[in-house]
C-alpha cells in the first residue's frame, strides 16, 4: 500500500508539473542553440543555459585568426551572459548549425565596447545566412550610440530547406575593420507562426495594392518591433516557449493627442479567461492590458491613437496587430468600431474586434497587414505610422473608442537581392569628438612663441582691416541702379558683387559686403570637422545644388545643415552668391537663418540652421509621417505667410522669392515654419516708375504664376499665386501636378478653384481632416486660397492681407473648438446640429466664392472682379478680427 501511495503521489506530481509546463510553454522547439561566443563550457544567465563556442563543431573558417576575448570594461547594467566575452576577427568566420527543416529564429547579441587591441569604432562587418544579408557594413558602435543603449540585439526569421544546414557568416567590411559577435541563438518555430501557411491561399491586405500578400518561405524577416501595449514587458522566459521579448516601451512611440488616453482598464485582476488560438501565437498576458483612448467619447471623436516607428525605407513591412476584447461594456459587434490607418493608408474602415471574434469575449484575434515604405534617399530612417480613429457618429458605433493590445512589425527581405540590411545611423556628436581641426602646431616654449604669434596676428588683422575698408569704400562708389543690376547679371558684376572662386585664401574670397555680425565665414577645415570630412553617413538630402549634410559646429554643440555646391556648377555658383547676399541681410523668425558660408579651394558651402522636421511636403503626402492636424496646418501656413510678407515689405528692398513651394518651407522641432532656398530670389521693382521686373521665367512647375509665365513680368504677386497653390496642398494633401490624373484634375490650382466654384470642395479635402474643421474656418480658408490664384495679379491680395485672413480663419477654428470644449464641460453638445453643418459644407449646393463680403451673414458670394471691392473686403475682414488675433509684423523691420 505504501508503494502504491508513493507511485500515486509521484504520478500526480508528474502530471501537475506537465500541466504547468504546457500551460506556461505552449511550444517546445525542436532546435534550440544558445551560444555564448568567446568562452568555453556551460554558463547560466539566471534563466537559460548557454554553451561556449570554443572547441565546438559549430565554428568553422577563420579559426586561426579569430580571437576569444573579454570586454576591456564591463558596464554593471549589462548582463554578463552572453555579453562578457566575444569572438572577434579581421577576416571572415562562420558558424554552422545542423537543424531540421523549417523556419528558425536567428538572434544575434552584440556588446560594442573596446576589446584589447580592437577599438569599438573599428568594428564594421556584414552578416549573411543561407543566401540572405542580415547586416551590411554594420557599425555596432554607431547603432548603439544612436539607440542610446549599451548592447545591440537583432532578431531574424529564416527558413531552412530540407537537407540544408543553417550557416552564419561574419565578414569585416574593410581591410582595417573587424567582425565580432557575443551571442547567437537559433530556435525552431511553428511553420505557420509568421510564414503564410501552405493551406492559407488567401493571404492578407497589401496596402496600396489590389492583390493580397503572403509571407513566403523564400523571404527572410527581421523583427523590428514587438510591443505590449499599456503594460510592463513580458520576458522571454514568460513567452510561449519561443523566448520572444515583448517590450513595454510603447509610450516611446505614442503621439499623445488626447490627454485622457489611458491604459485599457480591463481584467487587471487576471480572472477573465483568455483564449489564444493557436496558443503559441502570443502569451495570454499580452492581452490583459492595452492602450485605449479613454472614456470621454466627445474628446475621442476629435482625436486618435497614433504611433510612429522609425524604420528603413525601401522595404515591405508586415504588421501584426493583437486584439482581445475584455471591456465589460463591450459585448456584441457594433459596440466599438474604429478605423485603422497604416503609413497614412486606410487599412480597415470597420475594425470591430467582437465581430472578428464572432462575439466571443476573451478570444484573442490577430490582423496582419503589409505595406511598402518607398525608398527615401534623404533620410536614414522614416516613420512608419499606425493610427486608429474612432467613428464620430453613434449610428456606426456605440462607443467612440479604439484600442490595441500588442503589435509586431517585421521587415521583409528584398525579393531580388535577399537583403535586409539598412544604413548605419548618423554619428552622435559630442563635444569631445568634434573639435575643429587645429590650425597649426603648438610649441612647448610658449613664452616667445605666444609673443611672436600675437604680433603676427595683430599685424595681419590691422592690414586686413585697412584692405577691407578700401574695398568697401571703392565698391560703394560703384553701386549701380536696379536697371544696371539686371543688365549685369549675365556678366557676373552685379551691385552685390561677385565672389572669387579661384583663390584658396579665405581672406581674399570673403565678400566684403557681408555684415560680419550676420554672416559667419567658416574655414574649410571647420566644415570638414563638422561633417567628418564629408562622410556620406552625414548626408540628409540630395538636390540640384549638391549634397546637404547634417553637421555639428561649436565643438559639437550646434547641429546645422551644410549645403555643398557641386563643383563646376555655374548656375549653382550664381545661386550661391545670390543666397549669401540675400540671407545675410535678412533675419526673421519665419525665414531659415544663414549661419555662414565657406568659399575656399573651389568649395562653395552654405551653413544654415538645422530644421529637425524637414520640409512641409514631408508631412503632407507620399510620406510615412502621421498627418498634420488642421490647426497645425493653419499655424504653418500663417508662419510661412509672415515670412513672405517680411520679404515683400520688411527688408530695404522688396524681395521676390520666385520659388515658393512646400519643399521650400521647412519646419523646426517646434513646428515653426521657415521659408528657405533663396537661390532664385530677385530684388523687386523700386520706386514708382515700374510695377514689375522683366526677367527670364524661373520657378517650379505647378506653382508658376501664369501671368509671370506668359508675360515674363515678375511682381510680388507671383509669390502670392505660388502660396495659393501651397494653401491647397495643405488642404488637399496632394501634389500640385498629377500628370496621370484626368485632364481637369492634373493641376491642383485649376481643380481646386473649380471645386470651390461648384461647391464640391469636400471631394478633394484630405480625408484625415474631414469632420475636424470648423465649417466657417474652411470657408474662409478657401476664400483666401482662391483669391491668391486670381488670374489678374493686381486683384490678388498682398501677403499682408493673406496673413490677416489666415489668422482670422485660425480664430474661427479656435472659437469653434472653444465652444466645443465648453459644451464638453457642460455636457450640452448638440451633435445633430454639428453634423448638419458639416453636411451642408460638403454638399454640392454650397458655393464657396473667391472673395466674400464678410459683412454679409451668408459669408459666401460670387467672385468679385472689382479691385476696389476686393480691397474693401480685405479691410472688412480686418475689422471683424478681435484684438487678440493679429500679425506680429504690423510694422515690419529687418531684425
Amino acid at each position: 500500500m505504501r508503494l502504491l501511495s508513493i507511485i500515486t503521489t509521484s504520478l500526480t506530481l508528474f502530471f501537475l508539473l506537465l500541466f504547468l509546463s504546457i500551460e506556461l510553454q505552449a511550444y517546445t522547439p525542436e532546435d534550440n542553440f544558445t551560444i555564448s561566443c568567446g568562452t568555453t563550457g556551460i554558463v547560466f544567465d539566471g534563466q537559460r543555459t548557454w554553451t561556449g563556442d570554443a572547441d565546438t563543431k559549430y565554428l568553422s573558417g577563420g579559426q586561426g585568426s579569430t580571437v576569444l576575448t573579454q570586454a576591456a570594461t564591463q558596464d554593471p547594467s549589462v548582463n554578463q551572459v552572453p555579453y562578457t566575452t566575444a569572438r572577434l576577427s579581421p577576416s571572415q568566420f562562420n558558424y554552422s548549425f545542423p537543424v531540421s527543416a523549417g523556419p528558425k529564429f536567428v538572434r544575434l547579441f552584440f556588446y560594442p565596447v573596446d576589446y584589447p587591441s580592437f577599438p569599438r569604432t573599428h568594428a564594421s562587418f556584414s552578416v549573411q545566412s543561407n543566401g540572405f544579408t542580415f547586416l551590411k557594413g554594420f557599425n555596432a558602435s554607431l547603432n548603439a550610440d544612436a539607440e542610446a543603449t549599451k548592447t545591440i540585439f537583432r532578431e531574424y526569421v529564416v527558413n531552412v530547406n530540407d537537407g540544408d544546414i543553417l550557416i552564419l557568416s561574419f565578414t569585416p567590411s574593410q581591410p582595417n575593420s573587424y567582425a565580432f559577435i557575443n551571442g547567437i541563438e537559433v530556435l525552431s518555430m511553428p511553420s505557420d507562426l509568421y510564414y503564410t501557411s501552405a493551406t492559407d491561399s488567401t493571404g492578407f491586405k497589401f496596402l496600396g495594392s489590389t492583390t493580397l500578400y503572403s509571407v513566403e518561405t523564400r523571404f527572410a524577416l527581421q523583427a523590428e518591433y514587438r510591443i505590449k501595449m499599456g503594460g510592463q514587458e513580458i520576458s522571454p522566459l514568460n513567452d510561449t516557449g519561443l523566448f520572444r521579448k515583448w517590450t513595454g516601451d510603447e509610450e516611446d512611440y505614442l503621439i499623445k493627442q488626447n490627454p485622457q488616453n489611458n491604459d485599457l482598464p480591463a481584467n487587471t485582476d487576471g480572472k477573465m479567461n483568455i483564449t489564444v488560438n493557436p496558443d503559441y501565437v502570443a502569451p495570454k498576458e499580452l492581452y490583459r492590458a492595452g492602450r485605449s483612448m479613454g472614456t470621454n467619447a466627445t474628446l475621442n471623436k476629435i482625436s486618435n491613437l497614433t504611433w510612429q516607428f522609425p524604420v528603413d525605407s525601401g522595404f515591405t513591412y508586415v504588421l501584426r496587430l493583437h486584439f482581445c476584447e475584455l471591456d465589460p461594456n463591450i459585448n456584441k459587434d457594433g459596440d466599438r468600431v474604429f478605423f485603422i490607418y497604416i503609413a497614412s493608408q486606410l487599412a480597415e474602415n470597420h475594425a470591430d474586434v467582437m465581430q472578428w471574434s464572432h462575439n466571443q469575449k476573451g478570444l484573442a484575434v490577430q490582423r496582419n497587414y503589409a505595406v511598402l515604405i518607398p525608398k527615401d534617399n534623404t533620410q536614414k530612417k522614416v516613420n512608419l505610422s499606425l493610427r486608429m480613429d474612432p467613428y464620430a457618429t453613434n449610428d456606426k458605433t456605440t462607443y467612440s473608442d479604439a484600442f490595441l493590445n500588442g503589435l509586431e512589425i517585421f521587415k521583409i527581405s528584398e525579393a531580388g537581392s535577399n537583403n535586409l540590411a539598412g544604413p548605419n545611423p548618423d554619428p552622435v556628436q559630442t563635444p569631445h569628438n568634434n573639435i575643429p581641426a587645429p590650425k597649426g602646431n603648438r610649441s612647448s616654449k610658449s613664452g616667445t612663441s605666444i609673443g611672436i604669434v600675437a604680433g603676427v596676428v595683430s599685424g595681419v588683422v590691422l592690414i586686413s582691416l585697412i584692405i577691407l575698408f578700401l574695398i568697401v569704400f571703392f565698391r560703394r562708389k560703384t553701386i549701380t541702379t536696379p536697371k544696371d543690376y539686371n543688365k549685369s547679371k549675365s556678366s557676373a558684376t552685379s551691385k552685390w558683387g561677385p565672389l572669387s572662386f579661384t583663390t584658396t585664401k579665405s581672406t581674399t574670397t570673403t565678400k566684403s559686403s557681408l555684415p560680419s555680425d550676420l554672416c559667419r565665414h567658416f574655414s574649410l577645415p571647420e566644415i570638414k570637422s563638422a561633417t567628418n570630412n564629408f562622410d556620406d553617413v552625414f548626408i540628409v538630402g540630395v538636390g540640384g545644388f549638391g549634397h546637404v549634410y547634417k553637421g555639428y559646429i561649436d565643438n559639437g554643440s550646434t547641429p546645422v545643415a551644410i549645403k555643398r555646391l557641386k563643383p563646376g556648377s555655374q548656375q549653382g555658383a550664381h545661386e550661391f552668391m545670390n543666397e549669401i547676399e540675400m540671407l545675410s541681410q535678412l533675419r526673421h523668425l519665419h525665414l531659415v537663418s544663414l549661419i555662414g558660408y565657406c568659399n575656399e579651394n573651389n568649395e562653395m558651402i552654405l551653413v544654415y540652421d538645422f530644421m529637425a522636421r524637414g520640409t512641409l511636403r514631408d508631412h503632407l503626402y507620399n510620406t510615412d509621417n502621421p498627418p498634420l492636424t488642421w490647426k497645425q496646418r493653419l499655424q504653418i501656413c500663417i508662419g510661412a505667410a509672415r515670412g513672405l510678407h517680411y520679404l515683400h515689405t520688411g527688408a530695404k528692398h522688396t524681395i521676390i522669392h520666385r520659388d515658393v513651394k512646400t519643399t521650400n518651407i521647412l519646419l523646426d522641432d517646434k513646428w515653426v515654419a521657415k521659408v528657405s532656398d533663396f537661390g532664385l530670389s530677385r530684388i523687386g521693382p523700386t520706386g514708382n516708375a515700374k510695377a514689375h521686373v522683366s526677367t527670364v521665367v524661373k520657378g517650379s512647375i505647378g506653382y508658376l504664376d501664369p501671368e509671370y509665365y506668359k508675360r515674363q513680368r515678375l511682381t510680388e504677386k507671383s509669390d502670392v499665386y505660388s502660396f495659393g497653390v501651397v494653401l491647397f496642398e495643405l488642404l488637399c494633401a496632394r501634389p500640385p501636378l498629377i500628370r496621370t490624373a484626368e485632364k481637369k484634375q492634373v493641376s491642383l490650382a485649376d481643380w481646386a478653384r473649380h471645386c470651390c466654384q461648384n461647391g464640391t470642395i469636400g471631394q478633394i479635402v484630405d480625408p484625415t481632416l474631414k469632420g475636424r474643421m470648423a465649417p466657417e474656418c474652411l470657408r474662409k480658408f478657401c476664400e483666401v486660397a482662391v483669391s491668391c490664384l486670381l488670374d489678374d495679379g493686381t486683384l490678388r491680395p498682398s501677403m499682408n492681407d493673406v496673413v490677416w485672413m489666415l489668422e482670422f480663419a485660425l480664430q474661427l477654428q479656435e472659437s469653434a473648438e472653444q465652444r466645443e470644449n465648453t459644451n464638453i464641460v457642460d455636457n450640452e453638445i448638440n451633435e445633430r446640429r454639428e453634423e448638419e453643418a458639416s453636411d451642408d459644407l460638403f454638399s454640392t449646393g454650397t458655393s464657396v466664392g473667391q472673395v466674400s463680403d464678410f459683412n454679409k451673414s451668408s459669408g459666401v458670394v460670387s467672385v468679385s472682379t472689382d479691385s476696389e471691392e476686393l480691397s474693401s473686403s480685405y479691410k472688412e475682414s480686418d475689422k471683424l478680427m478681435s484684438g487678440t488675433v493679429f500679425s506680429e509684423i504690423v510694422d515690419p523691420k529687418p531684425r
